[in-house]
């Protein structure tokens, strides 16, 4: 008689698959605020993070605020108490951001669970944050992102911000003690992204900034590595 064994295999053991750390992002504001938002996003996605749509998906959450009028800043102090709701793990930034009561940070103040709290353009600080909270794993396969990075916009427009800040401190307005004196940005960057944007398929620009008449006074007009033929034809 002839007895077959069959030989006893491992059962192997599920591979969890790699799922790249996820950040939410709340964007309340202006324009600029938006801009801004874009940068952070554009960087965030570079690196590998994935975007989340709904608190419950996000590792970690970004708010960020606008402080001009009192409805504003009750909308960004909401958003803000929401996110530490749903989530736990907030960083704020934005024009609230600068925001002084009483010589505490408001939003500290308010919030005192957020992660971290920054101003407006703060980019970098931001990144900063989200490293030290939320670390990324190495992946060598991070998927690639558009030159002009991505935007929050429909496809067809986009804003194009040419300066931070202002130089005028009129009685009725708080910008410039929250996002500071002018500062414009080089006319070869400005260029460049739009020229990327128009290869993006965006066919509607729209140029914002604090006081848009006063760009290039800081610098003087300086020109950069960009011909002044080339910026007349674009």
């Amino acid at each position: 008689m002839t007895v077959t064994v069959a030989a006893h295999r491992p059962r192997k053991q599920a591979v969890k698959a790699w799922r790249a750390p996820s950040v939410g992002f709340v964007s309340l504001g202006c324009p600029k605020a938006l801009v801004d938002s874009e940068l952070i996003i554009t960087q965030l996605r570079a690196e590998g993070y994935a975007t989340s749509a709904s608190y419950g998906d996000a590792d970690l959450v970004i708010v960020n605020t606008c402080g001009f009028i009192d409805a504003a800043v009750k909308e960004s102090l909401d958003a803000i108490g929401e996110a530490l709701a749903e989530n736990g793990k907030v960083i704020v930034t934005g024009c609230l951001g600068a925001k002084k009561d009483g010589g505490e940070n408001l939003i500290a103040k308010a919030h005192p669970k957020v992660l971290a709290v920054t101003g407006p353009h703060a980019a970098g600080e931001v990144l900063d944050h989200v490293h030290r909270h939320l670390p990324k794993p190495h992946d060598p396969y991070t998927d690639l992102v558009p030159p002009a990075g991505i935007k929050l916009t429909p496809r067809h427009y986009a804003y194009l911000k040419i300066s931070e800040g202002c130089n005028h401190r009129c009685s009725f307005c708080i910008i410039p003690s929250m996002r500071g004196d002018l500062v414009s940005r080089p006319i070869g960057d400005v260029m460049r992204e739009a020229e990327n944007l128009l290869k993006q398929g965006v066919r509607e620009l729209l140029v914002i900034s604090q006081d848009t008449s006063a760009y290039g006074v800081d610098v003087r007009y300086q020109v950069g590595f960009v011909g002044v033929a080339r910026c007349a034809r674009v």
